[in-house]
């Protein structure tokens, strides 16, 4: 009891204390319940730091799933031996020189790489004074002896040419009835301006450099020439059109691969008549031989997926959008799951669980050090499923036992129990690596792929329409294909598009990506 102001008043742990029962077992019970409210109340306090943490990181952190080496290296019985690289150690019989000693710690140059032997090159040359070229000894004239080269790379900007088709005429001066006149060669553009230098140009700055059309015109506009937005547009239309029937080639090919990757991306669309966007989406099919297909949809129905796999059989890498549970329900299309994906869920449940999520991501990474390793040896196909069974199943082995026993004590709905569920309902899809070298550890080429689109939305901003995401799927399929293909976009689209309306419908294979470098080697690069 405490005294205040003359009176007596009942403090509120006091008046609780009273409040509450005597009977033990009704205490007990009581305690038990508000232990079980305080520990749902924790984890959902857990809940709320682990979204605020990743709403952080989405809007000012990095991204990227990479960690830290020393929390890893608790893990380090479960990474297995570190590359000899990062933990080479001088033998004890061998000394080090004092040269060694003294060039220890110190970093490597990065050097110059050189310049490129093939490129144009022009030659200034620098004679001394013609006072100083007379020998001040002898007083006779001095020969030359050598000279030093210094190499300076410098830029010319890109120039825009009017090339004048001049169709010269002949008529008969005894008869003057006949009359014959040079062909005009084949346009890419009928009764248009544009060369097919300038369309692979526009279409490769949109496209592969990520430059929207406005900037396209500023830049044409510094060099002389003035050319509307509305009028590359049109060019972007025609070109597509022209392109189209290549990529229909492509999507052939990549109907008849062996396995595809597969992944989407939303764009904004323009609603017409309305100042908003709406959201369509691009997917990618990345096929065997560096084929790859965009296609547009104006949703994210599962429509999209099964209308362009429509006959497909084989091995389909993907996430686990439940889009894409018809296609698999056909027998013929076999799913391959994605180490990345499970990879991310347990990344982003670090905040909640730090000790198991750790443990499952050392665990990851030794998969993927299995696959590096295979590369590195340059194995093949039978060689590197041998290995995959070696080391790689052992690994598999211990994952699912973690994932078992995890999933007994985790809630479902916290961060660590939907990673757990996740790998769990995909376990099938993720093992089917382990029995064929053919088929990859996670779909990392098909995201690689899409990065283009997402680096280009957030400079062109958005579609005119759902025809105009069309047209970005056509020409996207062509340039995604030179860069998987490492040939160089513009110079792949500028010879196709002077050759496209003459080529035959018979040899259209020859204009794809891949069957334009078969033909070309030496092709420029990207």
């Amino acid at each position: 009891m405490r005294h205040e102001a003359g009176c007596f008043r009942m403090t509120t742990t006091e008046a609780r204390q009273r409040e509450l029962p005597q009977d033990v077992d009704t205490l007990q019970a009581m305690i038990g319940q508000l232990l079980d409210s305080l520990d749902e109340q924790e984890r959902r306090n857990r809940d709320l730091q682990h979204q605020l943490d990743w709403l952080r990181r989405q809007l000012f952190g990095r991204r990227s799933e990479k960690l830290d080496s020393k929390q890893l290296m608790l893990f380090a019985e479960l990474l297995g031996k570190v590359e000899d690289s990062e933990q080479e150690t001088p033998e004890p019989d061998k000394q080090a020189s004092p040269a060694d000693a003294a060039t220890e710690g110190k970093k490597k140059g990065h050097g110059r790489k050189p310049l490129p032997e093939d490129m144009p090159r022009k030659r200034v040359e620098y004679h001394p004074p013609e006072a100083e070229r007379t020998c001040p000894c002898c007083e006779v004239p001095m020969s030359v002896m050598g000279e030093e080269l210094t190499e300076e790379l410098e830029y010319i900007p890109a120039s825009l040419v009017i090339l004048e088709h001049v169709r010269i005429k002949y008529a008969c001066r005894q008869c003057q009835e006949n009359i014959a006149i040079g062909a005009m060669p084949a346009r890419p553009i009928e009764k248009g301006r544009p060369g097919p230098g300038l369309l692979a140009h526009v279409l490769t700055s949109k496209y592969g450099d990520h430059l929207p059309l406005n900037r396209l015109e500023g830049i044409f506009r510094r060099q002389g020439v003035d050319i509307s937005r509305s009028t590359m547009c049109d060019w972007v239309r025609d070109a597509a059109g022209l392109l189209d029937p290549i990529v229909q080639a492509i999507r052939e090919v990549v109907m008849a691969s062996y396995k595809i990757h597969t992944d989407d991306t939303p764009v904004p669309v323009l609603v017409k008549g309305r100042n908003q966007t709406r959201k369509g989406y691009l997917w990618v099919y990345v096929g065997d031989g560096g084929n790859v297909v965009f296609d547009y949809t104006p949703s994210r129905t599962r429509d999209g997926p099964l209308q362009f796999l429509q006959g497909y059989e084989g091995y389909l890498q993907a996430d686990a959008y439940s889009g894409y549970d018809e296609i698999f329900a056909n027998s013929e299309v076999i799913e391959v799951g994605c180490w990345a994906h499970t990879r991310r869920r347990f990344h982003e449940a670090r905040s909640t669980d730090s000790l198991r999520c750790h443990e499952m991501l050392a665990l990851i990474a030794r998969l993927y050090k299995v696959e590096r390793d295979a590369k590195e040896r340059k194995l093949d196909l039978e060689a590197w499923r041998r290995l995959r069974q070696e080391e790689s199943k052992p690994i598999i082995q211990e994952i699912k036992d973690c994932l078992d026993a995890w999933s007994i004590g985790v809630l479902p709905k916290s961060p660590l129990g939907q990673a757990v569920g996740y790998a769990l309902r995909q376990w099938e899809a993720l093992t089917r690596f382990l029995d064929d070298a053919r088929l990859d550890l996670d779909n990392n080429l098909s995201e690689r792929t899409l990065r283009m689109v997402a680096i280009g939305r957030k400079n062109w901003m958005f579609a005119g329409s759902d025809a105009g995401g069309e047209r970005a799927a056509v020409i996207y399929s062509l340039i995604a294909g030179c860069k998987l293909c490492g040939i160089d976009p513009f110079a792949y689209l500028r010879d196709v598009l002077d050759r496209i309306s003459t080529h035959p419908q018979s040899r259209i294979a020859e204009l794809t990506p891949a069957g334009w470098k078969q033909a070309r080697p030496s092709a420029p690069q990207s």
